[in-house]
């Protein structure tokens, strides 16, 4: 009889490609592994990796294995939650992943609140990009997504939360008068700076402005928001700042920030889980907070926007 056990091992086999990277993460000796996944060999009668002395490979009966295999453990720990559910509520370990442009702005209001609405909530956090978290949400490792949409999966279900507006960031002695608002042709006449490849904001710019790789653009590209603001602020050049991210970013140093002409560009933040997972009323639930918790973000953000001009804050250039 094939074991939740053997399967365990053998899809952290497929997944590091090496005995002994799989067996440190599941925290049990090579050679125990080793056996586990050579008595799953036996129970099904076929040979699933290749071994040889610098990893190993799948077979292709092993790679139908793999992925199944992905998808029951995937199933278990759902069963899991949802009996976790019944029990106690929304309690118990969450594992949620946020996108980089999200987590350092959304985070600080809302974890708070998070713990003092949900005290037997266990969260664990991860940041990374969105392809990374999609895979970690498939393979099970994460319960919750915090990202932009749209995500095309059949097997993930996603709610819009809110949509975040862009803005223009110029240098603080850019020449502009108040009633200007920002269009496609001024970020064609500068040189445009990007996040690094990977990051879904880069592609929402690039698709919003309709550029191609020209002598304008940045393609190094930054790791986070903050450094293309310093550059900004020392006159390397623009960007198109989030309007979650003003309240932190403006902190950087002096920047004028222009509203773009309608239609103006956004990205719409949501939140994705897996389908099977029979937590979505907690997340429904969770979703409806963090819309709450960005509105009232984004509300400080503009009166503090409106505040007195001050030669060490950054400039608003408000709509007429």
């Amino acid at each position: 009889m094939i074991s939740l056990k053997q399967l365990r091992y053998f899809d952290a086999v497929a997944k590091a490609g090496h005995f002994g990277k799989a067996a440190e993460r599941c925290a049990i000796t090579q050679p125990a592994l080793s056996m586990q996944i050579h008595d799953l060999e036996q129970e099904l009668e076929t040979p699933l990796l290749e071994r040889s002395a610098k990893g190993v490979i799948l077979t292709d009966t092993g790679r139908e294995i793999a992925v199944r295999a992905a998808r029951i453990l995937s199933e278990v720990r759902d069963l899991t939650d949802s009996a976790r559910r019944q029990s106690k509520g929304f309690a118990g370990p969450l594992r949620l992943g946020v996108i980089p442009t999200i987590a350092p702005y959304l985070l600080p209001p809302l974890l708070p609140q998070l713990r003092e609405r949900y005290p037997e909530l266990d969260l664990h956090l991860r940041e990374t990009q969105t392809q990374h978290l999609l895979a970690e949400l498939s393979d099970g490792k994460l319960d919750l997504l915090l990202l932009a949409l749209p995500i095309e999966s059949p097997n993930i279900e996603t709610i819009r939360l809110f949509d975040d507006r862009f803005m223009l960031a110029t240098a603080p002695d850019r020449p502009l008068g108040r009633q200007v608002r920002a269009t496609i042709e001024m970020l064609q006449q500068d040189r445009l700076l990007l996040l690094e490849e990977g990051h879904c904001l880069r592609d929402q710019v690039l698709e919003f402005c309709d550029l191609r790789p020209t002598g304008n653009l940045d393609l190094s590209g930054a790791s986070s928001l903050s450094t293309l603001v310093q550059m900004v602020v020392n006159g390397l050049g623009i960007t198109l700042l989030p309007e979650l991210s003003l309240s932190v970013e403006r902190r950087q140093g002096p920047i004028k920030l222009l509203r773009f002409a309608e239609p103006e560009p956004m990205r719409t933040i949501g939140l994705a889980w897996r389908q099977s997972s029979p937590r979505k009323q907690d997340f429904v639930a969770l979703g409806n907070l963090m819309t709450d918790v960005a509105a009232t973000h984004r509300t400080t953000t503009a009166q503090g926007e409106e505040q007195t001009e001050h030669p060490d804050r950054p400039q608003m250039i408000a709509p007429q």
